[in-house]
């Protein structure tokens, strides 16, 4: 196993259960504790952790993956949503995407309807077949290849966990726009609360972007469904269609159906 690979499912542990032994890594991993042991603390360098006495602990109450590492997660389940988001989104349309494993997905399924998929020399066209607004930085250095498709980055402050941008300047760029869809990657969808986030200051973008939009589309995997986070982003009434994976159990599509929402499983 790689160091990537290593670093990957420790990560991913530590994310799981909050707190990681060396010895329990190590039998895991089928690694030895000495391997673990600096594996930790280079990750403890790099502030993905908190390193302790035998082991390590996840940064902060709130742990949330660095998107480096959350990629691999329930890849071929997002995969299929993104297609499934991209079949709703017509040619021409204004889209907006928010951060995210999954909006990251549905950015390159967006690349493909738009232009075959493969990338080709920047040479403008003469009218896009799509307009993205994104304020995520991986995204838009995605896109920003494909000249069949406009790819307007909002400004702001970067989150490097996510590598969305936040903050006035980016609120102030979508407030002057207009969308024909939003999609949004979420961490928790609660049928009395609505679709949430980790951190507030995502929450208010995502928001922003829902607000701006004629349509409200959540992309999420089946592991989100009856979850909570900290933010709310907005109630289900301000959501139009959800897009999960045929894992979503039969009681929460029902509930999302109950309050007026198209659910999507693929």
């Amino acid at each position: 196993m790689s160091k990537h690979e290593r670093w990957s499912k420790l990560m991913e542990l530590l994310a799981a259960g909050g707190r990681l032994e060396v010895e329990d890594a190590a039998a895991s991993l089928g690694a030895s504790a000495a391997t673990i042991r600096r594996d930790l603390d280079e990750l403890a360098e790099q502030q993905m952790l908190v390193r302790t006495r035998g082991g390590a602990i996840a940064h902060g109450v709130s742990y949330e993956l660095p998107l480096r590492y959350k990629s691999s997660q329930r890849a071929a389940e997002k995969q299929r949503i993104a297609a499934a988001v991209a079949d709703l989104i017509g040619r021409g349309d204004v889209v907006g995407l928010n951060g995210g494993t999954t909006t990251t997905e549905v950015a390159r399924a967006l690349a493909l309807r738009a232009g075959g998929g493969r990338r080709e020399p920047p040479a403008a066209p003469a009218s896009p077949r799509l307009t993205v607004v994104t304020n995520a930085l991986n995204i838009a250095g995605e896109l920003a290849v494909r000249p069949q498709i406009k790819t307007v980055l909002t400004g702001g402050v970067t989150r490097s966990q996510t590598y969305e941008l936040v903050g006035p300047l980016t609120t102030g760029v979508l407030n002057q726009v207009v969308l024909d869809a939003a999609v949004l990657g979420v961490d928790g969808i609660d049928p009395p609360l609505g679709v949430m986030t980790h951190h507030e200051d995502e929450a208010s973008v995502s928001r922003l972007f829902a607000e701006r939009a004629q349509r409200v589309i959540v992309a999420a995997d089946s592991s989100k469904m009856g979850k909570r986070a900290f933010a709310r982003i907005c109630g289900l009434d301000g959501v139009d269609v959800v897009v999960t994976d045929a894992g979503i159990p039969a009681e929460a599509a029902g509930r999302l159906a109950d309050a007026g929402i198209r659910v999507i499983a693929v």
